[in-house]
């Protein structure tokens, strides 16, 4: 199985809490490989560096404790970028330009034919397998309905966190190819999701339970820990990450994914003690 995660070393405790939520939910024996596309753009903000070969030697790490033939792959795309969108008008977009960076897999000769992209803020409550075995080959992608744009934008609307690309009809439609054009050209709301929403032929819509926005239910496959609206004590929006542990659980009340954050924890700590 062939999982797509893409960021700068801020991803690593997304990435980290994401994968582990993949491995200890999930019975399959065969092996994972585990995708980060990352780049150094400083010149845009200071932080906008790759993640670190210590994040990636401990994401391995990880890893392969569950099976020796689980495989991190980082890919640096930072020439792509700047021949691609350098200076594009979404370059400063809603979130960062490493959200744009997945509209290069078409352009990548490591990707495989069939991969799960995922946001860095995913946890599965349940096996993977149940979302990984969809049948795509008839379609683009598989992904679910968004919480908020199917009520404010589209029925149809789909959130781009959880998307089952099937990567030969996507090079024969130009999927790819179409949506960079638009982030070339235009300003968009959405930048990276809005492009592949206009690029799409044809799409395979999933139940909202792989990739829940709002709430983790009993058949919930993915919950996604994207920004929702809150109504009480009085309407606003909050941005809480599973890794945001005591907030998480002060707000949510999960205990689902207690073993999987403390392994995180632990992992972390290693990460950090080797940095002193």
């Amino acid at each position: 199985m062939n999982i797509l995660y893409a960021g700068n070393y801020k991803v690593f405790d997304g990435v980290m809490t994401s994968m582990l939520s993949v491995l200890k939910r999930t019975k399959v024996k065969e092996p994972f490989v585990f995708y980060i596309l990352t780049m150094d753009v400083f010149f845009i903000k200071e932080e906008y560096t790759p993640i670190t070969k210590q994040q990636l030697d401990i994401l391995s790490q990880a890893a392969k404790k569950y099976n020796p033939q689980n495989e991190i792959k980082c890919i640096d795309v930072t020439d792509i970028y700047k021949k691609e969108f350098s200076g594009s008008p979404n370059e400063q977009c809603y979130c960062s330009p490493y959200t744009l960076i997945r509209l290069f897999m078409d352009m990548l000769p490591d990707i495989p034919d069939k991969i799960l992209y995922l946001d860095a803020d995913i946890m599965f409550n349940r096996d993977i397998e149940l979302l990984y075995n969809h049948d795509v080959s008839d379609y683009e992608y598989a992904a679910a309905r968004d919480h908020y744009g199917k009520y404010l934008i589209n029925p149809n609307y789909i959130n781009a966190g959880v998307i089952l690309f099937n990567m030969k009809m996507c090079k024969k439609t130009g999927l790819f190819k179409k949506a960079r054009d638009l982030i070339r050209l235009k300003k968009l709301t959405f930048a990276d999701q809005s492009a592949i929403i206009r690029s799409t032929t044809k799409k395979k819509m999933l139940p909202q339970k792989f990739n829940d926005q709002k709430f983790l239910h009993k058949n919930t496959v993915v919950r996604h820990f994207s920004k929702r609206l809150f109504y009480l004590p009085y309407p606003h929006t909050e941005n809480i990450k599973q890794w945001h542990i005591d907030r998480m659980k002060k707000v949510f009340r999960y205990k689902q994914f207690d073993d999987i954050l403390d392994e995180y924890l632990d992992w972390k700590s290693i990460l950090e003690n080797e940095n002193i």
